[in-house]
This record gives C-alpha cells, structure tokens and sequence, in this order.
C-alpha cells in the first residue's frame, strides 16, 4: 500500500527557476547551493538566514560538489571546473567529453570521493549523452547512448549505484566497488515507469537505503524501498519538481528544486510556484554528501 502524502512544506524561496536542478548543501557553511541550469546561475541559500545570493557563471553549470572549506568542483557544458567558495573564481579542472553539442546534466558524488556525472544533447536528441565516472582528473565512461541522465544516486555504503535515463524512465541499480565506485556488474531495471506520463527525475538515498525521487511531471516527490518497493508518495507544490538534497544541522529536511521548463504561459500563470525550490515538509533520516576527492 503506498501512502498518498499532502503538501506540508513550504516555499524556501520566490526565486523561480527555468531549469533549477543539482541541489546540494554544505554543512560547513549552512549553505544550500542550486542551479538554474539554462539561466547560467549558481544560487545559494544562507538557510539560517534566508538570504539568497545569485552567481552568474559563464557555461550551464549542473552540479556542484564540495572539495575543501576553500574549493567546490562544478560540472557543466564545458566540462569540470574548480570554484573558490569565497571569491567564485573557476579554474578549468578536467575536460568531460569532446561533444560541443552536449552540456552535463544530473550527477552525485559516491562515498569514494568518485563523482558519477551525465551529459545529454542540448536539445535531447535520443541517445547523445552519456554516464562518466571521475577519480582525480580520470575519467572513465561508464554507460553510453543516455539520453536524459538522471537519477544518480548511492546506497550509503557505496555498494549500490541506481540511475535513469528519463526517455526510457526506467530506475536502474547496479553493483558497485565500495572503494573506487565502478560497476561490478551490468545494470538491471530496478523500477519500470515506461507506462507513465511523469518521469523519474532526480534522486537521492538516505541512511535507512530508501531512495527519495522527484517525479517530473507527476506534481510528486516518490519514496521506494531498499527492495524498489514504492513506499510513499508526497505532493509537491508545482508540476514539475526536479531533484532533492538533505539539508540541515542534522540532514533531517528535504529541498527540492523544480522547474518551468516546456511550459506554455498559460500553464506557468496557472503553476504559480514553477521553478521554486520547497521544503517537503517530512522529517528524514538524511545524510551529508560526501566530498570529492582531487
């Protein structure tokens, strides 16, 4: 039985986004970073104080990881680069691919410090991206021919790698080194959504395994179970939510990012919180990401 869950959260900020994805929180600073990936902008969110800083950044930026209490690596279209949390000076850090008509898309750091990053066509074209693995300045290609990437997330040990493309939207689980965070084994379909309108769009996995999805389109956030069980589903304020992050002194709160992206005016004026970042409103038993490793 899957339990049906209304909207108890509340918006964290008016800002809206056209395509607001990579959510990540740095418990060092009590910062809550996010990307508008097609406004060029970096936001962060003083979540004590609720101050919002925008910072334009000169490439589509997707994901932001935290190095060091001084640096932050940040994939975008123009591969990955190095970020000074303090003054935002970037640095090119390592080329990603050698495809000018891609731009990277979801990503997430396993608990060996590797970080798992997908591109995909500007214009989704079916096939065009791919799934990197990146150790160091290594990069290793781990699944081709992705045409929306989405999804990367880990078991808390590092054993488990799940991931989807959302133009297949089928959740995939595949067997991890815990160490190093490379496939052990091929990947197998964990949950199926092919027969459905939404799609499985960001995710992530807290201490207890279960995974935390936002469900583009679907207007909802989906609990799945170690087992791939859907345990829960919890409304969303909007149409289009895009992918969740713990947060918080003690990684118990839930923000999502959403979007407005492909929608006419007519339903962005009917969508009144489109491209807003929530708390869901539920208590978790969340975790802090891991730091990449250099």
């Amino acid at each position: 039985m899957v339990s049906i869950e209304s909207f108890n959260g509340k918006a964290m900020t008016e800002e809206r986004m056209e395509l607001g994805e990579g959510p990540s929180f740095d418990p060092a600073t009590g910062t809550l970073f996010w990307f508008d990936i097609l406004g060029k902008t970096l936001c962060a969110l003083d979540v004590a104080g609720g101050g919002l800083t925008r910072h334009t950044l000169p490439f589509l930026g997707s994901v932001l990881a935290v190095i060091d209490d001084k640096r932050q690596l940040i994939a975008s279209d123009q591969g990955l680069f190095l970020r000074d949390s303090v003054s935002g000076t970037l640095s090119p850090y390592a080329a990603i691919e050698d495809k000018p008509q891609n731009r990277s898309n979801d990503g997430r750091v396993h608990p060996s410090g590797a970080l798992w990053i997908g591109t995909m066509s500007r214009t989704a074209e079916t096939g065009a991206g791919a799934i990197y693995h990146v150790a160091g300045t290594t990069v290793t290609k781990l699944f081709e021919a992705v045409s929306i990437p989405n999804g990367i997330c880990f078991s808390p040990d590092g054993s488990v790698g799940y991931f989807n493309d959302s133009k297949v939207n089928h959740m995939m689980r595949v067997e991890l080194n815990p160490a190093t965070g490379l496939p052990v084994s091929a990947p197998t379909v964990f949950i199926d959504q092919s027969q459905r309108q939404s799609v499985i769009d960001g995710s992530v996995v807290d201490l207890d395994g279960t995974i935390w999805n936002a469900n583009w389109d679907g207007g909802g956030v989906d609990r799945y179970a170690p087992d791939g069980r859907h345990i829960a589903r919890y409304a969303a304020p909007m149409r289009r939510p895009t992918c969740p992050a713990f947060y918080g002194s003690q990684f118990d709160r839930l923000a999502v990012t959403s979007c407005w992206e492909g929608l006419s005016d007519a339903e962005r004026a009917e969508d009144k919180l489109a491209g807003v970042t929530f708390d869901l409103g539920v208590t978790v038993r969340g975790k802090p990401e891991p730091r990449f490793k250099l």
